[in-house]
C-alpha cells in the first residue's frame, strides 16, 4: 500500500505568501536511537539528508530527553516532567497541538502514540499510526487508526516507516489545500529503530557485511569521528566497553556472525528513517513551503540494551522475525556515554538534536550549540513562533475540564538566533529508580537507587570520574533539590523519593538485565 498521496503544487506556491511570518514546524522523533547513530553525531550509517538539515541548521550537543519513550513523548507533547503531566493519561496538561490549533495552526499526527486516549482526542486534527508502544513493522497491528478509526488495510508493501510518511505527505497537503492561510504543525512520531528489528531486505543488504570488526572498533572510530567534527571535547575520554560485554576477538565465529547480522539489520532502519525525511524534504520543497518550516529531529532516549529476541531463525525482513540487538551495540550507539535506555546516565538521557529552518536560525550555519536543552523545551518554542498562549486550564475534546501545571521548558528561540540563552536553573531526570538531577556544571546520578554519583559534566561529560566522595557537600545539596523536585513538581510518591541504599550498582549482564546479587 505504497501510495504515497501527494497534492497538486498549483495553490501551494499561495501559501508560502499568505502563512506570515509564523513558521510551520515539524518535529521528529526517532526511537531508541542512540546518541551517535546519525552520521553527523558519528555514525558509519548512512544518513545523508538528516546530515544535510546538520549541515545547514543547528546540532546540539547536550540534549536531553527522559530515556524512556512513554515519558518522552509526554515532555515532548506538554513542556513538562512526566508525571506531573500525568505521565501517559496527560491530565495536568495542555498539548502542543492543542495550544497551536488555537493559535491557528492546522495539526496532524503519524507514527507512535503510546499514551491514554488518542491523537484526535489531544489536538491533532489528522491521525495516522498505532497507539501501542511498539509493533509489527510488516503486518501492524490492532491499535492503527486513521483519524480515530481503526485501520487495518495492510498489504504485502506495507512498511511503518514508509507509511508513516506517505500520510505525512498526505496530510500536509490537505491542510494546505483546505487552509492555505494556516501555518501547520506535523508530529512525526517513528517506531523505527525500536525492536524488533525488521528491516527491507535492501537495506539490510547494504550493511550486511559492514560490522565484521566489532563493536570496540565501530565505537573507537565513531568517537574519534566526534572529535574531528567538535562534537564533544577532547578532555571526555570514551566510557570503556562495560564490563559483561566480552570482548569481540574472544568472541565464537557463529556469535560475532550474529551480533553482525542484529546491527546491520540496525543500521538498515536508520537508513531507512533518512531515506523517507529524504521524501519529506523533497515534498517540502516542491510545494514552496521548505524555507519557512523549522524542522527539529531527535529521539526520545538512548540505544536500547534488551535483548528479547524471539523468531531468530527467520530472516529480518520476515514478519515472523523478533530480533533485537543488546548491550554491546546499544554501547556502540550512545557513544561515547554510559549505560542505556531507562538510565540517567548520559548513555540514557542524551540524544541527537538537529534544527533546521532557512527562513529562522541566524546561527551559524552548521554551527554546534553546547547549551544543555531539553524535550520540555519544545512546548515554549511553539509557543514563540506561533503566536500562542499557554493555558492555565483546558476543556478536552470530550468536554473533560482540566487544570493544567505551570510549564517547565524555556524556548529554544535565542539559540536559534545564535545567542546564549537564560539556562535552566537546573535540569530533573527520573525513570522507575534510575534518578538525575543537573545544575550548572555538576551532575548527581544513581543507578537503580544505589548510590549518588557525581560528575563535573562540562569536563567530564562520560562520567567517568566521580566526586560524589570529594564534595559531600554537593551531593546533600542536590540530593535534596533532587527530593524536593520529585515529590513538590513531579508529583513522586515518598516512597519512590526514598534515600539511596548506598549499595554498588549492579552492572548489567549482555542482554541489558541487571546482575543478579548474591543470595537474590
Amino acid at each position: 500500500m505504497r501510495f504515497f498521496v501527494f497534492f497538486t503544487a498549483l495553490f501551494i506556491c499561495l501559501f508560502s505568501v499568505q502563512a506570515g511570518e509564523r513558521p510551520n514546524i515539524v518535529i521528529m522523533m526517532v526511537d531508541d536511537l542512540g546518541f551517535s547513530d546519525f552520521g553527523c553525531y558519528g555514525s558509519e550509517i548512512e544518513t545523508p539528508h538528516i546530515d544535510a538539515l546538520a549541515e545547514n541548521g543547528l546540532r546540539f550537543s547536550r540534549f536531553y530527553n527522559t530515556a524512556k519513550c512513554h515519558s518522552s513523548r509526554v515532555s515532548l507533547l506538554s513542556g513538562l516532567y512526566c508525571d506531573q503531566a500525568g505521565s501517559e493519561s496527560l491530565k495536568r496538561a495542555a498539548t502542543i497541538p492543542e495550544v497551536l490549533k488555537k493559535a491557528g495552526y492546522s495539526t496532524a499526527m503519524v507514527g507512535k502514540w503510546h499514551l491514554d486516549r488518542e491523537p484526535t482526542e489531544r489536538g491533532f486534527e489528522k491521525y495516522f499510526g498505532h497507539l501501542s508502544g511498539a509493533t509489527n513493522f510488516f503486518t501492524g497491528d490492532n491499535t492503527f487508526r486513521l483519524n480515530g478509526e481503526p485501520w487495518n488495510d495492510f498489504d504485502e508493501n506495507f512498511y511503518t516507516t514508509e507509511v508513516f510518511i506517505d500520510y505525512a505527505g498526505q496530510f500536509i497537503g490537505e491542510a494546505l489545500e483546505e487552509s492555505p492561510e494556516k501555518p501547520f504543525f506535523l508530529y512525526i512520531a517513528h517506531n523505527a529503530p525500536h525492536y524488533p528489528l525488521h528491516v527491507l531486505e535492501e537495506d539490510y543488504r547494504k550493511y550486511e557485511n559492514r560490522y565484521s570488526e566489532g563493536w570496540d572498533v565501530i565505537r573507537e572510530r565513531r568517537y574519534r569521528k566526534q572529535l574531528e567534527m567538535g562534537l564533544i571535547p577532547e578532555a571526555w575520554a570514551l566510557s570503556p566497553r562495560p564490563e559483561l560485554v566480552p570482548d569481540w576477538e574472544e568472541m565464537s565465529e557463529e556469535d560475532r556472525k550474529w551480533d553482525e547480522r542484529r546491527m546491520a539489520a540496525f543500521a538498515g532502519m536508520v537508513d531507512r528513517v533518512d531515506q523517507t525525511t529524504g521524501r519529506l524534504i523533497g515534498f517540502l520543497k516542491a510545494r514552496g513551503v521548505y524555507e519557512n518550516t523549522l524542522i527539529m529531529i531527535c529521539s526520545d532516549n538512548g540505544a536500547c540494551p534488551f535483548d528479547r529476541t524471539t523468531g531468530a531463525e527467520f530472516e529480518p525482513w520476515d514478519a515472523r522475525s523478533y530480533w533485537c540487538y543488546d548491550t554491546g551495540w546499544s554501547h556502540v550507539g550512545n557513544t561515547p556515554f554510559r549505560l542505556h535506555k531507562q538510565n540517567q546516565h548520559e548513555g540514557g538521557i542524551s540524544s541527537p538534536m538537529i534544527a533546521h529552518w532557512p527562513a529562522g536560525i541566524k546561527a551559524e550555519s552548521g554551527s554546534i550549540t553546547d547549551q544543555p536543552a531539553h524535550l520540555i523545551d519544545f512546548m515554549a518554542t511553539c509557543l514563540e513562533l506561533g503566536n500562542a498562549e499557554y493555558p492555565d486550564a483546558l476543556t478536552l475534546a470530550d468536554g473533560t475540564e482540566i487544570e493544567v501545571d505551570p510549564l517547565r521548558g524555556k524556548s529554544l528561540v535565542p539559540v536559534f538566533a545564535g545567542q546564549e540563552r537564560e539556562a535552566h536553573e537546573f535540569l530533573y531526570f527520573k525513570f522507575s529508580d534510575n534518578r538525575a538531577i543537573r545544575k550548572g556544571p555538576w551532575k548527581l546520578v544513581t543507578h537503580r537507587a544505589s548510590q549518588w554519583e557525581l560528575y563535573d559534566i562540562e569536563k567530564d561529560g562520560t562520567e567517568l570520574n566521580d566526586l560524589a566522595s570529594e564534595h559531600p557537600e554537593i551531593v546533600e545539596e542536590l540530593s535534596a533539590l533532587w527530593r524536593e523536585t520529585a515529590v513538590k513538581v513531579d508529583r513522586t510518591s515518598t516512597k519512590k523519593a526514598r534515600p539511596v541504599s548506598g549499595k554498588t550498582p549492579p552492572r548489567l549482564m549482555k542482554d541489558g538485565r541487571p546482575e543478579k546479587s548474591k543470595g537474590e
